[in-house]
């Protein structure tokens, strides 16, 4: 399947469901919505790892995408540590805590698949690009085999 919007990615979609997990679990919880802090730091969280899936796919390289995916991951970490808090806090139960817990990591692990491979596509990349720019029979570089300078995100064939 060709990715042509970042709504087709699978990290997107389930950073959709953490986002609304969190929230839900604020819905729930009174004192959770009191604590306007901590409430206000794991829904910004949440919304980041999903927001920089979104805006990492529309920049010009993978390169690019790569480092929002690395935020996006370290947004789904943040929402694990501060689950812990509201554990402590006995804002959320033991369950609602695993289901955030677990669900921040599901997406923790599909923005690691992407940017794997993304990475060793852009060094499948390199060595194409490395073999078309070879001097062609007659020595002179081969121009109509030159690669975009771009390997956009929304080429992806994951």
């Amino acid at each position: 399947m060709k990715i042509r919007r970042f709504e087709d990615l699978h990290c997107w979609q389930e950073a959709r469901r953490l986002v609304n997990l969190v929230y839900e679990s604020i819905k729930e919880s009174k004192d959770f919505q009191k604590d306007f802090r901590l409430s206000g730091q794991i829904t910004g969280a949440a919304i980041s790892s999903m927001s920089n899936i979104a805006e990492g796919f529309s920049r010009r390289s993978n390169n690019e995408f790569v480092q929002y995916l690395f935020v996006s991951k370290s947004s789904a970490t943040e929402v694990q540590s501060e689950a812990y808090v509201a554990l402590d806090q006995k804002y959320v139960t033991e369950d609602t805590f695993h289901h955030i817990y677990e669900q921040a990591e599901k997406v923790s692990k599909l923005d690691s698949g992407l940017i794997t491979y993304l990475l060793q596509n852009q060094e499948k990349f390199k060595q194409k690009r490395t073999q078309s720019n070879e001097p062609s029979s007659r020595g002179k570089p081969n121009k109509h085999n030159k690669p975009n300078k771009h390997n956009k995100p929304h080429e992806l064939h994951p």
